[in-house]
Order: C-alpha cells, then structure tokens, then sequence
C-alpha cells in the first residue's frame, strides 16, 4: 500500500490562479462576444529580442551537426553562462562570486520550491504578507506550515507589509530560522532601500536565520537606492541564498531558465550544532534531481548579456515600465490609490472602501472585462488590494485605463 504525503491534503483544494482561470472560462461561457484584457498572471507579452533567437538558432545549427552537438551538459550549468552571470550581475556590481556557488535552472519558481529539499521539516519559516503563494505552499507541502486557520498557517510567521507601515517589514517579535524576501516586491511592487535591506541582513546574522532572497525583478528597478542584489550587503553571503530569474527579465517565461546563487560559506545546522555547507546540499540535491537546462537555452540566456541583448533586453523591460506608469497615472487620475509600478512591473491598488478583493476582482472583469488578481490570494495582508501587472501590449494598457475610467 503506497502512503500519500498527507501534507499535500492540507493545501486548499487549487492554486490562486486555477480559481482565477475558472472565473474567467466562466465568464467567457457567458459573455462569448466580450474582449477581455488579462492583467492577473504576470506573464510577459513581448518576443525574444533579436540577439537571443539569433543565438538560439545557431544552437539548433550546432546541435544538427556531430562536432557541434551536446547531449547532458553540466547540472550546475554551463561555464560560458555561469561566467556570463557572474560578471555582469555580480562583479559589475562589486560583488565577488565563485562559479561553484552559482546553479543553473529551469525557473526560479522551481528553485524556490525545491531549496527546501535540503532543510528539516522542523523549521520556523517567516514570510512578508502578502506573499508569493509558492513560499507557503512548497512549505505546507514539506510539513513546516502547522495548520490553518482563519486564512493563516498556525507555523507560519506572518510580517505585515501594509500602507500603515510603508510595506517595509517589521522584524519579527516570535523567532524564525527561514526568511522569504522577495524585491522588488511581487505582488505589490514596492521596493527595500539599501538601509532597510541591510536592518534584514543584521538580524539574520545575529540570529542565524537563513534568508531566501528572490530578486527576479530586480532589472526593473529604477532607483539608485533600491539594491538589486542582497550580497550589495555586507556579510549577506553568510547568511542568504539569492534567486535570479531570465523570465521576466528577457522573456523567458515560455522557454526557462533561472539561476540560484548559494554562497560557499553558507551554512546549516545539525540537531547537535555542527555546520554543514548549503553549497554541498544544494549541488547534491541539484545533481541528483535535475538533468541540466538545455544547451540551446543557456546559449539564449547567454546573449542577453552580450551588448546587443543588453540593449534590447533593456528596451523590453521599459516598454513594460512605460506600461506601469500608464496604468498608474491613469488609475490615479480617477482617484484610486496605487502603489508599486516605479521600480516593478506590478500595481497594487486599494480597493473601493467596503469592497473585498475578490468582489473587486469580479466588477473589473464584469464591468470591465479585466481580469486582475484579487490581493487576499497573497495573504491576510492583501485583503482589501488587487494586483494588476504592466505585462500586457501597450493598446490593451491604454484601453484597459480607459475602460476602468468609464467604470
């Protein structure tokens, strides 16, 4: 008799975005001839720029050939992108990392689910509220969440990110061993300057709490105070794994590739008080249950950081801040109040006063034909917001204000 991970049983029965899709099928069974305009899934619109096809083409050459061909490549990665990554995300900034401490793969969305394979089930997590639904839910299905009640996971440290405290986290009053970070912020767009990264990065050194840093946004960032790594932090490779993603950055939502920095003087713990190197787990866990991101890929990821990717790929990313400050100015010149969209491709918006996320969720798609994602999916914090993404075609920005404007 094979026994389930009774875990699994505890998640609530679909994913924030399943719930989303059926609201949407639904409306569309009913309203066949409406034009909806997508907002919610911040997935990207805009095709591969001209360098990274270039070089993926060539890959496909390469592959058809018997001198050119590659079967299973490195799991960490290959050494041009891994150097690659290395000298334009890290050194350009001043910050010195090892090609061993950097792991290729398919998507940060994986990285941050599976780096839990290498910690204990006994745990304490903390999380920012709201919060990436993937935080908690990996975390739930490894049996570090407790249970739920009333919206939130008995084992789980929620700290508010609220217009009350400008979203700047509080450090937590009950003690944690894992912390998710995530900024720029999804879903509410906000950022952390270097200052208050740094208040995160102390505490964690003083109390031996491990930080999952996720800067998959960090190329929309536009103000020089916003760090766009935590290792900018002095010491923060003692203490933090940082998640970096090519999918929102060059479009690679479709095709995947991410990659995982885990510092080699990183450490863990036994029950008994020994360290242990994160770097050695990861590496295991990472060669033992991923094949490699494909060659073809990784010379695609490749080009975004030669001069002509870099430009386009830059092009890219403020046709998506252009977006932003569209649906900002717009929403904001109808009275509503927003937050985000300076340094993120996400908008937060307060509801009308009285309205849930999810009624607000529903008038936009009925009386609007906009499908934004409710701001109670990301946590007890978002109640009474919802997220709206800059991802879309500049047309479809432009209509979308002018429709919420008639609302």
């Amino acid at each position: 008799m094979a026994l389930v991970n009774e875990n699994y049983l505890k998640l609530q029965s679909n994913y924030l975005f399943s719930d989303i899709a059926k609201k949407v099928n639904s409306f569309k069974l009913t309203h066949p001839k409406e034009a909806i305009i997508r907002m919610g899934i911040g997935d990207v619109t805009q095709p591969l720029v001209p360098a990274v096809l270039e070089a993926m083409h060539k890959a496909v050459d390469e592959m058809g050939t018997k001198e050119g061909f590659h079967g299973y490549g490195p799991e960490q990665g290959y050494p041009f992108l891994v150097d690659a990554i290395i000298k334009n995300d890290y050194a350009a900034r001043g910050i010195g990392i090892d090609a061993g401490e950097v792991f290729v793969s398919d998507g940060a969305k994986s990285d941050t689910g599976n780096i839990g394979d290498i910690l204990r089930q006994g745990n304490s997590v903390g999380v920012t509220d709201p919060v990436y639904p993937v935080y908690i839910d990996t975390n739930v299905m490894a049996g570090r969440a407790g249970a739920l009640e009333n919206g939130k996971w008995s084992d789980i440290v929620y700290i508010p990110c609220t217009a009350e405290n400008g979203f700047v986290p509080d450090i937590p009053l009950r003690r944690i061993d894992i912390l998710y970070l995530c900024y720029p912020n999804n879903p509410t767009g906000t950022t952390l300057t270097h200052q208050e990264l740094e208040k995160w990065v102390n505490y964690a050194l003083a109390n031996d709490v491990l930080i999952m840093y996720d800067s998959a946004y960090e190329a929309y960032i536009r103000d020089p105070d916003v760090p766009h790594s935590i290792y900018e932090i002095k010491r923060a490779k003692k203490v933090a794994i940082e998640f970096r993603s090519f999918s929102k950055t060059a479009g690679f939502t479709g095709v995947r590739c991410a990659y995982a920095v885990v510092p080699k003087e990183l450490n863990g713990f036994t029950l008994n008080g020994e360290k242990v190197s994160l770097n050695k787990l990861w590496n295991r866990r990472h060669t033992t249950k991923f094949n490699g991101t494909s060659y073809i890929t990784q010379r695609g990821a490749e080009a975004v950081y030669s001069p002509e990717g870099k430009e386009q790929v830059k092009a890219t990313i403020d046709y998506y801040m252009i977006n932003a400050k569209i649906l900002k100015d717009g929403l904001q010149s109808c009275g509503m109040t927003v937050y985000g969209g300076d340094n993120a491709p996400y908008l937060w918006i307060k509801t009308p006063k009285g309205v849930t996320s999810w009624k607000f969720f529903d008038t936009l798609l009925y009386e609007a034909n906009i499908v934004g994602t409710p701001g109670v999916g990301f946590g007890p914090s978002g109640e009474g917001y919802l997220r709206l993404t800059a991802f879309g075609d500049r047309e479809e920005t432009i209509e979308a204000v002018e429709r919420i404007k008639k609302m």
